[in-house]
């Protein structure tokens, strides 16, 4: 089984995640930073914050459901607020998406909130709302069920650093993975975390035998080249002892977002 967890930065390198996405073709894809604007006319969009502007895929989520057709795919929305065409607002959902081969049937499913809840109305204020989405799958190849949680930890304009809400959010993924996973799993964590390596964060999951793999395995960070500000880590994958890991990589090239890809085979 391979497993594939990015961030995908709203689609803005678009053709170069497609394309990898679909040579690649993982059995699970967990992904964030998801748009799905059902109402669009157009192709892109922009993300408007401040002054901060960011091209975003309108249809993203169904961009990359279309390049993975054997896979069953979930968005599971945080926010819905608007995207821009122009000087006209249009609305849009923002949040996580997994994708599932069909081979592997999906035996019990979790889609909750680590911060907040659900924002109707806009994208809400920072740090904004993040959610997770845990899937319990069966591997009838190995005869035994994986379960798999991945999450968006929140952002603090202030940095990474942890904070009672980041601990908070640490404690609520925890619960979410006993919640899904049976005794005797092979447990699966990931996502992008928004933490830095010595993070509480990594000792709260440490709590239900979750060991990251990004940095216990020597790799330097989790950004591309299109992140420029400081500090490399972003991205984790934990496992349990009962995985097996045959494989795993963060993946450098080729870049498809500001974050790397990472890649696991268990």
């Amino acid at each position: 089984m391979r497993i594939m967890c990015l961030n995908g930065w709203g689609g803005k390198l678009h053709d170069q995640l497609i394309d990898y996405v679909s040579a690649a073709s993982p059995d699970i894809l967990c992904l964030q930073e998801v748009v799905h604007t059902p109402l669009a006319t157009k192709d892109w969009l922009d993300y408007r914050d401040g002054d901060h502007v960011l091209p975003q895929r309108a249809n993203f989520y169904l961009d990359v459901a279309r390049a993975l057709p054997g896979h069953t795919a979930t968005f599971c929305p945080a926010a819905q607020g608007v995207l821009w065409d122009g000087d006209k607002t249009v609305p849009s959902q923002w949040g996580l998406a997994t994708f599932v081969r069909n081979s592997f049937p999906i035996i019990g499913q979790i889609q909750s909130f680590v911060h907040k809840g659900f924002s109707p109305s806009d994208y809400g204020e920072h740090p904004r709302s993040r959610n997770a989405h845990a899937v319990r799958l069966f591997d009838y190849e190995r005869n035994w069920p994986v379960s798999i949680v991945h999450t968006h930890g929140l952002r603090d304009l202030n940095g990474k650093m942890d904070t009672a809400e980041r601990l908070a959010q640490a404690r609520r993924l925890t619960e979410l993975a006993t919640r899904i996973s049976e005794p005797g799993d092979r447990l699966v964590v990931c996502g992008d975390f928004n933490v830095e390596p010595e993070s509480e964060t990594f000792g709260i999951l440490r709590e239900i035998g979750l060991t990251d793999l990004v940095t216990s395995r020597g790799f330097a960070g989790t950004r591309t080249s299109h992140y420029t500000k400081p500090g490399r880590f972003a991205d984790y994958m934990l496992v349990n002892d009962a995985v097996t890991v045959i494989d795993f990589d963060v993946v450098s090239d080729p870049e498809v977002s500001d974050h790397c890809p990472l890649l696991l085979e268990i």
